[in-house]
C-alpha cells in the first residue's frame, strides 16, 4: 500500500515537537500580528478532527487512503499544538470553546474526487501562506514552526494529488466534479480554504481570529501585488497536469468543465 511507504518515511524523517525550543521565543521581537497569525493558524489547524471524521465517513472503500488521512491528521494536530504551544509561551492563552466549535464534520462532497481535489487547494494554499509569512516574521522560533509547517503541507499536498489521480484513472466520471472545485476556488480575488468556506460563520468564532484573519493579514501586509495571481495559476497547473488538461485561466477550466459535461 502507498500509505507504508508515507508512513515509514515520516517515521525515519518527521520532525517532534519536543524538539522544539519554546524557552528560546524572543518575546522582544514578538508583534501584535504574530499573535494574530498564530492565533489564526490554531483555528485552522483544529479543524483536522473534523476533516479526519469526514475521509473516513466518505472513503470507507478506501483502506489505503484512509490510512493516509489518519497519518496526515496526526501532523495537522501536531501543527495546531504547536501553534498553542509559541502563543502560551509569550502568555497568550487559546479559548477552548472556539477550537472545539470545529468539530462538527464536513458534509461530503459532491464526489471523493471533490473532496480529494479541495484538500489538495487546501495544502497548497497554506503551504505558500507559511513559506511566505515566515519570511516576513522576525521572531525566530514561529519562523521555524511556519517553515516545518509549510514543508508538511507540500508534503501533504503530494499524497492528495496521488490519491486524487488514482481514483480518476478508476472513476474518470467523476473529473467533472474536480474542474467544478476548481473553479469555485480559483475563479476570483479572493484565497479560499475549506475552513473558511464552510466554518467561518460559526456564532463561536464571532469577535475571534479565524484563518481568513491570517489570509487578510497575508494579502495586506506581506504578498506581492500579483502574488494571488501566482498561487492561483499554480493551483490550476497542478489540476491540469493531474488531469491532463489545460486549466491555466478560469476561461480553460470552465470550457474542459463543459467538454467534459457534454
Amino acid at each position: 500500500m502507498h500509505t507504508y511507504e508515507v508512513f515509514t518515511h515520516y517515521e525515519r524523517n518527521h520532525w517532534k515537537l519536543s524538539d522544539v525550543d519554546f524557552s528560546a521565543v524572543r518575546r522582544d521581537l514578538v508583534k501584535p500580528e504574530y499573535v494574530s497569525i498564530a492565533k489564526s493558524a490554531v483555528m485552522g489547524e483544529s479543524n483536522v478532527i473534523a476533516a479526519v471524521h469526514g475521509f473516513l465517513n466518505e472513503f470507507v472503500d478506501d483502506y489505503d487512503f484512509s490510512a493516509f488521512a489518519v497519518v496526515w491528521g496526526y501532523q495537522e494536530i501536531q501543527h495546531h499544538y504547536m501553534f498553542k504551544a509559541w502563543l502560551e509561551a509569550v502568555g497568550e492563552h487559546v479559548e477552548d470553546a472556539p477550537v472545539e466549535a470545529m468539530r462538527a464534520p464536513y458534509d461530503p462532497g459532491t464526489s471523493p474526487s471533490a473532496t480529494l481535489a479541495t484538500n489538495i487547494i487546501s495544502e497548497l494554499t497554506v503551504n505558500h501562506i507559511y513559506r511566505r509569512v515566515a519570511t516576513a516574521v522576525a521572531e525566530p522560533v514561529l519562523k521555524e514552526l511556519l517553515l516545518k509547517a509549510s514543508l508538511d503541507e507540500a508534503g501533504h499536498a503530494r499524497e492528495f494529488i496521488h490519491f486524487c489521480r488514482e481514483r480518476l484513472a478508476k472513476r474518470p466520471e467523476e473529473t467533472a466534479s474536480v474542474l467544478e472545485t476548481l473553479y469555485v476556488y480559483t475563479s476570483d480575488k479572493k484565497i479560499k480554504h475549506p475552513v473558511s468556506m464552510f466554518k467561518s460563520n460559526l456564532t463561536e468564532l464571532e469577535d475571534h481570529e479565524t484563518i481568513d484573519t491570517a489570509f487578510e493579514m497575508f494579502l495586506e501586509q506581506v504578498a506581492d501585488a500579483d502574488e494571488l495571481d501566482e498561487l492561483q495559476g499554480k493551483i490550476r497547473r497542478v489540476f491540469g497536469q493531474m488531469v491532463d488538461l489545460d486549466l491555466s485561466t478560469n476561461g480553460r477550466v470552465r470550457r474542459a468543465l463543459a467538454d467534459v459535461l457534454s
